[in-house]
């Protein structure tokens, strides 16, 4: 008998692959089109970012970037950290952006005299879980943890505080506030004052703080809480050459913002500065790097 050619068992391997690839998959759940593999569609993301004044070119080259970004992953809010509340110049511009006006703004406040400043967003994820985003105006705990009266606007959102987490059973609690509530020992020689406040998140299950950057440049834990700070304008300090014998120091502006991901089981987060890309964890959870998304 005539040995097959090398062709015919070419086609017989490929008409047995083919059959193995249709018995495993029948009866299978075929996933929809509107599925990819990692079901990324279901996740919730947001952005927050550090508010201010900018020169004019860095401000449009921010929120350019952030407009991408928005796009790119149908961010739901944006989490603007400032001490002006809706007079924040950088959400006053964001908002007259045509594809951000279309996304909600929530932003910080800590001024004197500016009203009530502290709020609870709640936001559905799956399975009936929800997502609550706390924002506090820190100046006004700040002033009342320090001068320990027992009364006041403080005392009222502490207060508020501690009810609003006693009765909220949601998944995930991320906490918004201008003041970095962490302490470097070579900056700060005395307790924080806002020691208070970091025993209600560690009591409540908090899981994040979000706020301006502090001291430190990297994202620490403290028991269960991330404390995550967003850089800006104010943030760094550059010495330059000195001018008629003294140096000259001028706070160098840090345009970058953080993209974040929520998902039942985990809460990540991925910054960008500039056109580079930063990547910070929180636990042990894996962050996918984004590459060439801001080229």
């Amino acid at each position: 008998m005539e040995k097959p050619s090398w062709i015919c068992t070419l086609l017989t391997q490929a008409s047995l692959c083919l059959a193995l690839f249709i018995a495993f998959n029948l009866g299978r759940p075929q996933k929809s089109i509107y599925y990819n593999s990692r079901g990324r569609h279901l996740d919730i993301y947001f952005l927050s970012v550090r508010g201010g004044s900018r020169p004019l070119k860095q401000q449009i080259h921010l929120l350019s970037q952030m407009e991408k970004v928005a796009k790119t992953y149908k961010a739901e809010f944006i989490v603007n950290i400032s001490e002006l509340g809706e007079d924040d110049p950088l959400m006053l511009n964001g908002t007259s952006h045509l594809s951000l006006l279309k996304i909600p703004w929530y932003t910080t406040r800590a001024l004197k005299g500016l009203g009530r400043g502290y709020f609870l967003k709640q936001m559905p994820i799956l399975h009936g879980q929800t997502l609550d985003i706390i924002g506090l105006d820190t100046r006004s705990l700040q002033d009342y943890l320090c001068s320990g009266q027992s009364n006041g606007a403080g005392n009222d959102q502490l207060h508020w505080l501690t009810k609003t987490l006693e009765l909220t059973d949601s998944c995930w609690r991320i906490v918004v506030g201008f003041h970095p509530l962490e302490a470097c020992e070579e900056h700060m020689k005395t307790k924080s004052s806002f020691e208070p406040l970091r025993s209600i998140f560690l009591k409540f299950g908090v899981n994040a703080y979000l706020s301006k950057q502090g001291f430190t440049d990297n994202y620490p834990h403290k028991g269960s809480v991330a404390y995550i700070g967003s850089p800006g304008s104010t943030d760094k300090e550059t010495y330059h050459a000195p001018v008629n014998g003294r140096p000259v120091v001028t706070n160098e502006m840090c345009n970058g913002f953080l993209l974040h991901r929520v998902t039942p089981l985990e809460i990540v987060g991925i910054q960008f500065f500039r056109y580079d890309l930063d990547i910070y964890l929180q636990g042990l959870n894996l962050v996918e790097l984004l590459n060439d998304l801001m080229a």
